[in-house]
């Protein structure tokens, strides 16, 4: 067991901020290097929490004293990092999505296995107090279909807004549901997808769609839908799972089961847990069974979200390529 887990950032932007506020209040984790290509933050990072700082990650990782990399920068940027920090031993902690395409998740996920290193994915939804209630009620049952939004507003990031470099808001943001759409219905055997853009066509360079449907087939033989936009009408988030003779509804808080009381259903919420605490307890004691998404189960969710891209553009149903 480490006494101290000493922890490296790549990327400094406002995701990473908030890994590190969360990471710099664990006792035994101390962040010590912190990279970013722009200068002045990985600098006041640095400062903030007396770390090193470095504008080049591959001198941090040949450099600093470290147990644990966060790789916390945009989709387009996952590259070769996770690959060498794991070559070096290095746990890794790796924002979503993992990678742009699955020939690349897939080259990292090798580089992680072959290591022996532990992996989490910051997928935070799973460990909120509602979710293992949820799945516990699916758990076993005959699932016929799952209905899931993820309603929002068009992100103002230059990068976020071009298909090549996000993948778009389903790959990038909606991730997080269709995450909890696998963790509680299982895997998904194949796509067909439609997208359109009809809110934001004028917005200068933009590439991504602001809407976005799919059609799922889980390998349970259930079927669903799940739709995104950007478009900025109200609606949230919201599952629906439909089974024999009732319907499980959830927005993230207290499932709901309609008719009351047609099986028994556990609404008592289970004690949040910080990622962040969980993937640095993990490295602490070498122990990753509190960890409920790692690199590979994250490259699933991936898998679907990159299917329906495919489905979109060519206009036809797209197997994924874990679930067979």
């Amino acid at each position: 067991m480490l006494d101290q887990v000493k922890v490296g950032f790549i990327g400094a932007g406002g995701n990473a901020s908030g890994h590190m506020q969360r990471v710099s209040e664990i006792e035994g984790a101390r962040i010590t290097a912190i990279c970013d290509l722009v200068p002045e933050k990985a600098e006041a990072a640095a400062a903030k929490y007396g770390a090193t700082a470095y504008t080049d990650y591959q001198r941090l990782l040949d450099e600093a004293d470290l147990n644990a990399v966060y790789v916390s920068v945009p989709p387009f940027a996952h590259y070769d990092a996770e690959i060498l920090a794991a070559e070096r031993g290095l746990h890794l902690f790796v924002e979503k999505p993992v990678a742009l395409t699955l020939e690349k998740g897939l080259e990292i996920w090798d580089a992680i296995a072959k290591a022996g290193v532990l992996s989490c994915v910051g997928y935070q939804l799973r460990y909120t107090p509602f979710v293992e209630p949820v799945r516990e009620f699916l758990a076993g049952k005959n699932l016929l279909m799952v209905s899931a939004r993820r309603w929002g507003s068009l992100v103002s990031t230059p990068w976020w807004q071009k298909m090549e470099l996000s993948g778009g808001q389903l790959v990038e943001q909606a991730t997080h549901e269709m995450d909890l759409v696998r963790y509680w219905a299982g895997e998904v055997r194949s796509v067909y997808a439609t997208y359109a853009r009809k809110v934001h066509g004028g917005v200068p360079g933009i590439t991504i769609p602001d809407l976005q449907a799919v059609q799922l087939e889980f390998a349970s033989g259930a079927i669903g839908h799940f739709v995104t936009s950007c478009t900025g009408c109200p609606g949230g988030r919201g599952f629906e799972f439909f089974l024999e003779g009732m319907k499980l509804t959830t927005d993230g808080n207290a499932p709901v089961l309609t008719p009351a009381g047609a099986a028994p259903l556990d609404v008592e919420p289970r004690e949040a847990q910080s990622i962040d605490r969980v993937f640095i307890e993990a490295v602490k004691t070498g122990d990753g069974s509190r960890i409920k998404s790692n690199y590979l189960d994250a490259l699933k969710t991936l898998d679907v979200t990159l299917a329906a891209n495919v489905s979109a553009k060519e206009r036809r149903p797209v197997e994924t390529y874990f679930s067979w």
